[in-house]
């Protein structure tokens, strides 16, 4: 399989109109569009059934202690964990495209709703839902795509891979509410094949400069 887009280049920074966040001089970030980039795929092998896209950045810090504080940076020598941006499975195997904006076009305080989506396609909650459970005004179910806002002290750019899996199953076997990491491991004896597209992205100026 081959995963391309039109929205950014792979190994490339992904543009701030997909990004949650955007870098602003008064406050370090505002929110950003938010949209979801477009994706396409070629290739699927012979027997699949269904697609799964998921976006996971490999690069969040393990510790939050330094973590958007004034006159600290998050050092790049952390030891780094996954943050799931999208989780969208059960997507027909007749489709091969995702237009841009065609899931998520804003930020959505609380979150977007799910886990139903277009397509007859579902929806697991993004790791959002974790980092703002303690935020009155934030908190809440995150399904669906919401992009990029690393650190903006961060001494390292954030990688945000895309994955799209081909499977031999119509649906996967996950209910109700799910994350990243149960479709992980639910779709592991299912995987026909897959490819991945990676971009970058910073809120730090100092990496930008």
């Amino acid at each position: 399989m081959k995963l391309t887009s039109t929205s950014f280049n792979d190994g490339q920074r992904i543009g701030g109109n997909f990004a949650f966040c955007i870098p602003d001089p008064a406050h370090h970030v505002c929110l950003g569009e938010n949209l979801n980039p477009q994706l396409t795929w070629t290739g699927a092998p012979a027997g699949t059934r269904s697609f799964v896209v998921i976006c996971c950045d490999p690069d969040v810090p393990s510790k939050g202690d330094d973590v958007n504080q004034e006159d600290r940076g998050v050092p790049a020598s952390l030891p780094r964990v996954d943050f799931f941006h999208w989780v969208l499975i059960d997507l027909p195997a007749s489709i091969n495209e995702i237009r841009q904006g065609e899931f998520s076009n804003d930020v959505s305080p609380r979150g977007k709703p799910g886990p139903l989506t277009l397509h007859g396609a579902r929806h697991g909650i993004n790791d959002y839902t974790g980092w703002f459970a303690e935020d009155n005004d934030m908190r809440g179910h995150y399904f669906g795509y919401d992009g990029p806002c690393p650190p903006w002290n961060d001494e390292i750019r954030h990688r945000y891979v895309f994955t799209v899996y081909a499977l031999d199953v119509e649906q996967l076997p996950v209910d109700g509410i799910f994350t990243g990491q149960q479709v992980r491991a639910a779709m592991q004896s299912h995987i026909l094949d897959q490819a991945s597209l990676t971009g970058t992205y910073t809120l730090n100026p100092s990496l930008d400069s």
